[in-house]
Formats: structure tokens, sequence, C-alpha cells
């Protein structure tokens, strides 16, 4: 029943500032302003790619304004699904553990995840062009303790099928996880994450704010020119390409750091790359 992680929602005390900065970054263009009323916030929304970013500003006591204070920063306050059957999805969330509140045409949902309230956002399935510098939104990470447990609460939840599931782990970013891909052959899924080591940077989030999201991912075949803009605007920026690769070819992977886009971490890998372990590495195309 789901298809997409087709935008994020992105919790900020100021909407115009986090705004300045996906578009100054990544040529994002914002398409509507208007306001959750089951959040209490005021809602500005960006394209970005074939994707969009909500940026959500607390509007009075409410939802919003409890979380924004809880955590004290602006933060990825919820992943944003979508559905080409908005009907079968909410009589199958009917009889789950969700809260579901509906407004417009978008279903607001909250699910209990270990001792944290973890939000999503539904929206009806919508092709668009594409906007900016990057491609698509086709991840969201969430950190939890018990990933199996975490993984099984959402297959029930969304009725998802765990045939097409992928097995993760890094030694070098100290963490085991479920890639669960809503197709097996298209990219899009919830990242579930147990960080296994409290020495990285993963693990360290973890242990000061508990369950929550991490960040999102994108693709993008314009990798270049965001880190040119990245650098000359002296944005925190983590780029990973191979050894002996030159600076003129792309990065395979990289990250712009939470303080970038105002307030959460972006992952940004080159076309048809997250196929390296989305179960399909024969599909990584090489770099020219």
């Amino acid at each position: 029943m789901l298809r997409d992680i087709d935008r994020v929602q992105l919790l900020v005390p100021d909407t115009g500032a986090a705004a300045a900065k996906w578009t100054s970054l990544l040529g994002a263009q914002e398409v509507g302003k208007d306001a959750v009323k089951t959040l209490s916030a005021k809602r500005t929304t960006l394209r970005i790619g074939t994707s969009c970013v909500e940026l959500l500003e607390p509007d009075g006591s409410g939802i919003a304004d409890a979380a924004l204070k809880a955590r004290g920063r602006a933060h990825l306050f919820a992943a944003g699904i979508s559905t080409t059957d908005m009907a079968g999805l909410k009589k199958h969330l009917a009889a789950s553990a969700a809260e579901v509140v509906a407004e417009g045409e978008q279903l607001h949902i909250c699910l209990p995840v270990e001792d944290t309230l973890v939000r999503f956002v539904v929206s009806p399935h919508e092709e668009r062009s594409q906007v900016g510098d990057a491609s698509f939104l086709y991840e969201a990470t969430l950190l939890v303790q018990n990933e199996a447990a975490a993984v099984k609460l959402f297959v029930d939840t969304f009725g998802l099928n765990d045939a097409g599931f992928e097995h993760i782990s890094s030694e070098n970013f100290g963490y085991t996880g479920t890639l669960t891909l809503f197709d097996a052959q298209r990219l899009h899924r919830f990242e579930v994450i147990s960080p296994a080591s409290a020495e990285k940077t993963m693990g360290r989030y973890f242990a000061r704010e508990g369950v929550c999201y991490y960040m999102a991912f994108c693709e993008s075949a314009r990798m270049l020119d965001i880190e040119a803009r990245a650098t000359a605007q002296d944005a925190g920026i983590t780029i990973e390409r191979p050894d002996g690769r030159s600076a003129d070819k792309t990065p395979d992977q990289m990250w712009l750091h939470p303080p970038s886009l105002g307030g959460m971490m972006l992952g940004i890998s080159r076309p048809s790359m997250a196929w390296h372990w989305s179960g399909h590495p024969d599909r990584v195309e090489d770099v020219a």
C-alpha cells in the first residue's frame, strides 16, 4: 500500500530561515504556505526533485511546539510516504496500534515505537516534474534499540511485504539494520537501524536522543554542483569519493550536515549507487 518516501517534515523555529538553506544549497522551490491544525503548526512546502519538504513552525501551543521544546532544536519530525490506495491504507491502519488523524488529503500518523511516538504523514501519490538539483527522496532512517521488533511493527502497521527487505550492517558507522523496501524493484523504504557502537557518531546520537529519525536520503545526478555550492557557502558536508577517483568526477555519496539544511541531515547518492546495498549491486552504474 505504500509507494514512495515522497517527503519529509522538518520541525523548525523559523520556516523562512530553513527554506533559504534548502533553496541556496539544493535549488528547492517554495510551492505553498498553509497550516496543519492537527499539529498546531504553520507549514511551508518546498519542492526538491520530485519530492517535497514540509517545513513546520509551531503556531502557538500544541504538538509542534511541545516537540520542538522537548528536543531543544530543529529536527526531522516525520517521514512522508505516498500511497495509491488511501482507502485501503486507512482500513488497514484502523486495525493497527497507530493513532491516525485525517486533515485535508493527508493522514497524520503517530505510532508507538519502544518508548517513543514516531510520526509519519501519508499523502496521495502524485507524479511531479523535477525541481532543483536532487532527483527524489527514497529513504528515511529511524534509530531504535530493537530493530527486529520495530521492523515487525512497521510490517504489521503498513502491510509491508518483508520478502523484499534487505539486511544491512556497517562496521564503519557502527550499526545493523533493515531496509524495508516497499517494492523490491524500487528504492523507497524506511531504514530501521540499531546502533552497535556507543563510540560512533550514530551511537552517541542515539544515546542522547533515543528512538528518533536520524536522517533522510535522496538521489542526485548533480552531486558535483551541490558539492561546489556547499564548499563555496562553507556549509557542513562530508564527501565519500573512492580512492583514485578525481575531484572532477561525482562522489558515490555525500551528507549535508544538519545545520546546512536547517536542522536535519540529508544523505545524497549518485544515480544507481543505492542499489549497492539494496539487493541489486549489479544495477550500480560505473562512473564515466
